[in-house]
């Protein structure tokens, strides 16, 4: 039994409500469960410097916790003077994540920056982050669309991600924090709407895994995703 009372193949409720912040060109709050994510993309004219004249562009990822996202306060990473090695891994899956669904010769000579700040953590955060950072982005890509500043469609198919493990001896979907932190193995699983496989990352936290156990995983992400992308589609409807 898990400690919600989910099903083992079952999502946490999901929410995501867009154009929450006025001045970004993309906008959303993504909602699994407990773990609330506020994720704004912004649309700078300008590639980064190892970009300029390849008629390239370009998707990158901020990603940062608020003191009390957790149960404890966190020290802000600005008053420390720099960003923890966590913080850093993060943002750069989700903008690796991301860049894997966009046509970076149709976004033209410009940057698209994915912020993504954790207002409330219960597991998950860096897969809620990815899945509202592509609506955030689809939304900014509408933006250069219908301004027409870009003639054709620089998103190439949805990106979504979902956590997996194995809890009590279970393979489950979706690990809330109370599973996450005594999970015997740990996945992160970012995969397109078309099912395509971007990024995996499966660690043995307590006890090593079989490629079986692996496989399971793997069927439940597939499953996870196509409704985290339901989900997408239906909030940029």
């Amino acid at each position: 039994m898990r400690p919600s009372g989910r099903a083992l193949d079952e999502l946490r409720k999901i929410s995501i409500e867009t154009n929450v912040v006025k001045h970004a060109e993309g906008s959303c709050l993504i909602k699994v469960g407990d773990t609330h994510v506020l994720c704004t993309a912004s649309i700078e004219d300008r590639p980064p410097p190892f970009l300029k004249g390849t008629g390239l562009g370009w998707v990158t990822a901020e990603y940062g916790m608020l003191p009390r996202a957790t149960n404890t306060r966190n020290r802000r990473e600005a008053a420390a003077g720099k960003q923890q090695g966590r913080t850093v891994e993060i943002q750069r899956l989700i903008g690796r994540a991301l860049r894997a669904g966009v046509d970076r010769a149709a976004l033209g000579e410009r940057q698209i920056v994915v912020d993504c700040d954790v207002i409330q953590a219960d597991g998950g955060t860096r897969c809620a982050a990815i899945t509202g950072g592509w609506v955030a982005l689809r939304l900014a890509a509408n933006k250069l669309l219908s301004s027409r500043l870009i003639m054709s469609d620089p998103i190439t198919d949805h990106i979504a991600a979902v956590s997996c493990g194995i809890y009590a001896g279970n393979p489950v979907l979706d690990l809330e924090y109370v599973e996450d932190s005594s999970a015997g193995t740990d996945g992160n699983f970012v995969i397109t709407g078309s099912g395509a496989l971007v990024e995996v990352q499966a660690s043995a936290e307590g006890a090593i895994f079989t490629r079986a156990q692996m496989l399971q995983l793997l069927d439940l992400a597939e499953h996870g995703v196509a409704q985290l992308v339901y989900a997408q589609k239906a909030a940029i409807a």
